[in-house]
């Protein structure tokens, strides 16, 4: 299997790899980072981990004319393909607020093999994260007779060219947390491996579901304005879940209404306000206790609870289990 990218018209790839198809437990990640300065890039970042049967690439573009970049795929592959796209920040400043262009979408794909070519804007940064899996690799998460995905099972078997979801879907806060998780893991060695594969399956059981829900949220429904305050009152509540605002207080801090607040929190993240802080304490608790072994009174009081009582309640109802079980 053989993955490469290149700007159209230039002599330099942005990456070429050869993955070997074949799986095999315990194959160190191979990692390296790269960044292109050369025109037509204004930025060009690509992080890449690669194994037997697996390549990722996380990559960070903006240029400074118009270009296409061609991929190529030589071989069969699964693909977990997420794109993010925004207007840069210099342009960010000058462009009208309702002017402003933003989105992201994401699908998973069976390629047999594929070469094509994809315009990017100069005036938009673009984030690419793409998961490159062999069929072994793909199965070996996800067993082959798995009802998840017997339809699109069937179209890989016939080695037809084939998208699991019929349209590109909005990516979800719980999906960028994990593609952040993956690119930001300071684990090395068999720990990173496994930390890697884990979120990778998390995030394909994340598109999965969202596939089968079937309740695709139409972000273009909630205003432009109203959309960069939803956003802008969840990077409050990442910095202050400790001890975040109330909701009238957050209300007041990004100047829009309660009800548009909760109501459009809850459309574009899916989870209520409440939710969203009381996973992030949780997460951060079981983080905690299991990575630098912090006692429950320390943990309680680090994200957020006045009384270790309340921390234990709160990881039961959340994990069904208790902080103690964690810690053994």
């Amino acid at each position: 299997m053989k993955i490469k990218s290149k700007i159209e018209g230039s002599d330099e790839w942005l990456f070429i790899e050869e993955i070997p198809e074949l799986y095999v437990a315990h194959t160190p990640l191979s990692e390296k980072q790269v960044n292109i300065k050369s025109l037509p890039a204004e930025k060009l970042v690509n992080y890449q981990l690669s194994a037997g049967g697996l390549f990722l690439v996380h990559s960070t573009m903006q240029f400074n004319e118009h270009v296409k970049v061609i991929s190529e795929v030589e071989g069969e592959a699964i693909t977990s393909q997420f794109i993010f796209y925004g207007s840069s920040s210099s342009m960010e400043k000058n462009a009208p607020k309702n002017n402003r262009r933003t989105g992201s979408r994401h699908n998973i794909r069976y390629i047999p093999s594929l070469k094509g070519k994809y315009p990017m804007m100069p005036e938009l940064e673009y984030k690419y994260f793409l998961l490159v899996m062999s069929k072994q690799y793909y199965f070996h998460l996800i067993d082959q007779h798995s009802l998840l995905h017997s339809e699109f099972v069937k179209e890989i078997l016939k080695g037809k060219y084939s998208s699991f979801a019929a349209k590109d879907l909005s990516v979800t806060s719980e999906m960028k947390r994990v593609i952040n998780d993956i690119c930001e893991c300071k684990r090395t060695g068999e720990l990173k491996r496994l930390h890697t594969e884990a979120k990778i399956l998390e995030l394909l059981m994340l598109q999965l579901e969202q596939m089968h829900s079937g309740t695709e949220v139409d972000k273009y429904l909630i205003k432009q304005d109203d959309l960069k305050k939803i956003e802008h009152a969840r990077d409050i509540l990442d910095a202050t879940y400790q001890y975040p605002p109330t909701i009238i207080e957050l209300s007041k801090q990004v100047t829009l209404n309660e009800f548009k607040l909760k109501k459009g929190f809850k459309e574009y993240y899916g989870t209520t306000i409440y939710g969203y802080v009381t996973r992030l304490r949780m997460e951060e608790a079981r983080r905690l206790i299991l990575e630098e072994r912090k006692s429950i009174g320390q943990v309680a009081a680090a994200v957020g609870f006045n009384h270790q009582s309340h921390l234990t309640e709160a990881f039961k109802r959340y994990f069904g289990i208790l902080p103690s079980e964690v810690m053994v």
